[in-house]
Parts: structure tokens; sequence; C-alpha cells
């Protein structure tokens, strides 16, 4: 079966919840000042009230409003497909499966967030959403996720994706956003690092703080993030719950579940809910789960385990997860979505007790993957998803060696329509294998330990 489709009755009516499952507790975000926890009141200034509630919940279960569920079904279910032609250009005996998320409006897996969170904005009277962007999908993706339901959306972009990628920028400008290359003057944090270096590309800790400050000093105004947070990563589940239900319909089951990871949110969309299998004793085998991060960004195989500020002005609470340091400047690598300097802090958790494996690589073995793909299968994969084709082909040639005959399961978690300068680039040889260096981590966990001498930093 060449491609898996399901009827508009099988969109998800509830999200998966994975904090109750985790085998251990989630160490809570704390206040550096006072070292305790910070309590969900407290963040309701920043967030919507019901994304604060579902970020704490402890209910496996989460219904989906029927508002949010019929946005969905504007795009919903995703196709499944069999990568055959895939397969048999490498030969090799596994099986291998890609959810194509791709076909939403914006072009990739981030409305299915956007939506339910500009819908809760919308249910509290909430009048403006604030965030930040790296390449564009998230931003793309909470503008038209405002614009479904009468909001208004600011967007600090990272000033280098700003440039790179023009198109998303005017995607979210038709959706009727408004759009800032970060850093900006928009804000005090903006001018300051403008001052400090007028030539920063910035990064997506600059753009966080920037939407953080402009949320809490204006009325109505609340910010919204992509990533990271625990209520993000569940409302992607729709993604893993199709999957599931589309693997019974193929008579199949993964041994691998494959996604690249930025914040985490995509990959943990697909893998949480046959996660729940694994830990219900409902698996039928035994999966495994592999994130794939760029070697440019390496904040799990790099990066170290300890408290950090998710953005670069230290207005958001600490959270326990790997970092780079929230100082980190990236290089301007093309895959924009995957250069945030940590990760969610359950997937760090997962990580932590082996339960996800990590591996990286550089942007010229990426863009290499992408372009084999596309000779096999036709869609022009985005640069972020393209990292985990590359670790399916590595996997799938390794099946090709042993005979095993593996099933592979990733994520394509959106287009590359609007990367054609990346592939332009690639096939004129001027992308580099950049690779961040282990000193620079060094340095930023000994900068972190002089602002927080109490910090226990490990590998």
């Amino acid at each position: 079966m060449r491609k898996i489709l399901l009827d508009e009755d099988d969109v998800p009516k509830q999200w998966y919840n994975i904090l109750p499952d985790l085998p251990k507790p989630l160490p809570p975000p704390i206040n550096p000042i006072t070292r305790e926890p910070v309590k969900p009141e407290e963040l309701m200034a920043l967030f919507s009230k019901e994304c604060i509630i579902q970020e704490v919940s402890q209910d496996r279960w989460i219904s989906i409003p029927e508002e949010v569920r019929e946005a969905y079904m504007l795009w919903r279910p995703t196709p499944l497909y069999r990568a055959e032609r895939l397969e048999k250009m490498l030969k090799t005996p596994a099986r291998i499966y890609y959810k194509y998320e791709g076909v939403s409006p914006p072009g990739s897996h981030k409305p299915n967030t956007a939506v339910a969170q500009a819908y809760y904005a919308m249910k509290e009277g909430v009048e403006r959403l604030t965030t930040e962007t790296g390449a564009g999908q998230w931003g793309s993706a909470l503008a038209f996720g405002c614009m479904l339901f009468g909001l208004k959306a600011t967007v600090y972009m990272v000033k280098v994706s700003y440039n790179q990628k023009p198109y998303r920028r005017m995607l979210m400008e038709l959706w009727g956003a408004e759009v800032y290359p970060s850093p900006s003057t928009n804000t005090d944090s903006g001018r300051r690092i403008l001052k400090e270096d007028p030539n920063n590309p910035g990064s997506l800790g600059i753009a966080i703080s920037e939407a953080i400050e402009d949320a809490v000093t204006h009325k109505n105004v609340k910010y919204s993030l992509g990533s990271v947070l625990n209520h993000v990563l569940l409302h992607q589940t729709v993604v893993g719950l199709e999957a599931k239900r589309q693997m019974e319909i193929a008579d199949d089951y993964p041994d691998l579940i494959v996604g690249c990871i930025g914040g985490g949110s995509s990959f943990s969309g697909l893998f949480w809910p046959f996660y729940y299998d694994k830990v219900s004793s409902k698996a039928p085998k035994a999966v495994q789960f592999l994130a794939v991060e760029p070697t440019a960004c390496p904040s799990i195989t790099k990066g170290f385990y300890t408290y950090d500020h998710g953005d670069a002005a230290r207005l958001t609470p600490m959270i326990k997860m790997y970092t780079l340091g929230h100082m980190f400047i990236p290089a301007p690598i093309h895959a924009g979505g995957l250069r945030y300097h940590g990760k969610a802090p359950t997937l760090c958790l997962l990580s932590r007790e082996g339960i996800v494996k990590t591996v990286a690589y550089n942007q010229v073995e990426v863009f290499s993957a992408a372009h084999q793909f596309m000779r096999a299968e036709g869609f022009v994969p985005a640069p972020e998803p393209s990292h985990a084709i590359k670790a399916v082909i590595d996997e799938a040639l390794k099946c090709k060696k042993t005979g095993e005959e593996k099933t592979i399961l990733f994520l394509l978690c959106g287009h590359g329509h609007f990367d054609m300068q990346a592939f332009e680039d690639y096939l004129s040889g001027k992308l580099p294998p950049y690779e961040y260096p282990e000193e620079k981590v060094e340095e930023a966990m000994r900068k972190l330990k002089d602002l927080y001498p109490w910090l226990e930093v490990e590998r």
C-alpha cells in the first residue's frame, strides 16, 4: 500500500499527555532568584490559562475542543506514505514509512498547536499574540491560527532567516501578522543587543526575549511558544495518534521511529503515542526512538544537562534541559527551525534515561540525503526533516548489510518549497559542513556557572 489515508472522522478527539507516563517526575521550572519552583499562576501573565493548565496536567488524555478539531479538518488527517521508491533505490529490506505534515496551509506540523493556542487565547478575550520564529514555519503557523480566530499576531523572526526566507515573511503578512527582524528596535532587549553588536544575526533565544517583552508590556496580549513546553508537544500528538491508526491499516508496526529536533515538538508529537504503547505493554515489538539534530546546534549530543533560561535576556524561568547556553548565537545554517540552544524538558529527561537516542549530522550530508529522497519520492523536504531522512537512509543501509527487515517510521514535518535558496547553495557547493566547537559549549557553561554558582551542570 503506497499511501494510507484516513477519514475526517478519524481526526483524534483527544491529545495524549506523556507526563503521567514519564519514568520519573519532570523537574519543575524554577525562579533563579529564589530557586523555588515557579507556580502555574505566575505563568498566566504570559500564557493563556488553559495552556498553563495543560502544561502541568497529569491527565493522560485531554479533549480537543470541537472548534479546534473542525479547524484541523482543513488539512487533517494527513497521509502516511510507504517509501517504496526509496527502499528500491537503497536496495534495503527495511520498510520505510513517513507521515507527511507538509499538506497543512502553512506547510508544516506547526499549526497543530498554533490553532489550539489561538483558540484558547480568543476564548480568554486576548487581542494579540506575540511569538518568535526561526525559519518561519512557526511564525506562519501562528499567523494562520490567529487569522482563523480573529486575533492579531506579532512575530519576531531571527534576522538571518528574515533575510534568507522572505517568502515565509510574506506568508505571515498575507495572513495578517506584523513581522520584525530580530534583534529589532521594537524592544529594550533588542535595542540593547543591537547597541552591542549592530550586525547580530539573531537567535531564537533573542527573538523569544523580544516576544516576551512585547507581551508583558502590553494589555490583552499573550505570548505563544511553538515548541519545548509540554502543552505544545501534547498538541502535536494528533500526528502520532493518526500514524498509529495508519500503521494498523498497513498491518505493520515500527521498530524504529525517527524525527528531527529543534525544540522537540514534531518528533515528540510522532513518538509519544508509540511510547505510550511501550510503557503500557501494548506495543507488539520493542520500538526504539531516534532524534536527529544538526552538528551546528548539538544541544543533546554536545550540550550539558542543567537548568537554563529559554531566552537570551533571561526573562523566562529556568527549565532543566540539555543546553548550549542561553547566550548561544548559532551559525546561519539553513535549518533555521533547529537552531535553538535547548530542548524540550520531556525529551531531555527521556534522553537522560536512555529511552531516546540522539545523533547529529552536518548540513552538507543532510542536504545530500534530502536530494536522494527527492530523486526517489518526489517531495521536496524542508531542511529540518531532512536530518531525519539522513538518519533513516543510514539505518536502511545498515539493514541492507545485515538483511534485517526493520520497519522504520519517520516524520516529514514540512515541505521545502520556501527553501530553494538552501538547495541552490547545496547544488553549487556553497554549504559549509559546520560543527559547533566544543570549547564554545564549555565557555557557555562557565558563564552560566558564573551567573548561578549553585547550578549543577552535568554531561
